[in-house]
This record gives C-alpha cells, sequence and structure tokens, in this order.
C-alpha cells in the first residue's frame, strides 16, 4: 500500500504471473511452491530473482509469508478475509487434513499413557471431519479413537 494512498499498488506483468502461478500451484497441491519450483515453472535463471520478486510483493501486501518456513507463501487478495460459502472440501484439502489427522493420532499413539484431553482433542479432529462431509476419514480413525480411550488417564 502506498502511505498517502489507500489503494494498493497495482502489480508488475512478472509479479502478476508469479503471483498466478503460486495461487495455481497452491490450488493444485494443498500447499505453497518452493522458490526453486517457482524458478522452474517461470523460467526464472536463478533462486535469488524468485527471491526478489517475493519479497516485494510482501513489501506491497500482495504476498505473505505465513512463518519462516518453507512452503508458507500466501497470496493476499482484494478480500484479506473471504467468506466461505461452503464446507465443500477439496481433494488436495482432504488429504491434507486427514494427513494433519493422522499425525494427530500418531503423536498421541505413540505415548506411553494418553490425557483425557488428548483422546478429547482426537474426538474433536474425527467429528470435524465427519461435519465437512469426509465420513470415510472418520470412520477409519474410530477404532483407533476406541483403543486410546481405553488407555487414558486423568
Amino acid at each position: 500500500m502506498n502511505p498517502g494512498n489507500k489503494q494498493p499498488i497495482r502489480p508488475t506483468k512478472k509479479q502478476r504471473e508469479l503471483l498466478a502461478f503460486i495461487n495455481d500451484f497452491i490450488e493444485k497441491h494443498g500447499y505453497s511452491p518452493s522458490y526453486r519450483e517457482i524458478m522452474t515453472g517461470l523460467n526464472y535463471t536463478s533462486v535469488a530473482t524468485v527471491a526478489l520478486h517475493v519479497n516485494s510483493l510482501i513489501k506491497r501486501g500482495q504476498l505473505k509469508k505465513r512463518d519462516r518456513s518453507a512452503r508458507s507463501l500466501e497470496v493476499i487478495s482484494g478480500n484479506p478475509n473471504p467468506v466461505l460459502l461452503t464446507n465443500e472440501v477439496k481433494p488436495n484439502q482432504e488429504k491434507w487434513l486427514v494427513e494433519k489427522v493422522e499425525h494427530a493420532f500418531r503423536v498421541v499413539e505413540g505415548s506411553a499413557v494418553h490425557t483425557t484431553q488428548e483422546i478429547e482433542d482426537l474426538q474433536l479432529l474425527v467429528g470435524a471431519l465427519r461435519v465437512l462431509g469426509l465420513e470415510g476419514a472418520s470412520q477409519s480413525f474410530l477404532n483407533r479413537l476406541k483403543a486410546l480411550s481405553g488407555h487414558t488417564s486423568l
């Protein structure tokens, strides 16, 4: 944004291409591309060029990094808080969600004693899968949840 003007600075053609590439990659894969993947996808000659464009777009408020880790780029659209009109989950989002729930189960299953809070958290995750229409995924975790519920301590 310009300090004296509330209108965002329009991206250059190269920056629009970069934003579109990142957006398309996230839609397809469910996570953002690495700088090297951006370099290859846009036929840049170096990762430094990617970093230069990314940093410029971050300063302009059109791109942000969610954290300091890899694959954390996020395109900022005109509406930073879009309203979800559906709870439909795309296949790449389903895969990501199931992987996160699977990880949560592995963490709890890896400990010798399970707290009531850990079990309740897992129940909440399984319920969320069901609410999102991922009944098959939620069912796949139920037996594991029952097994863990029998080994709970306060």
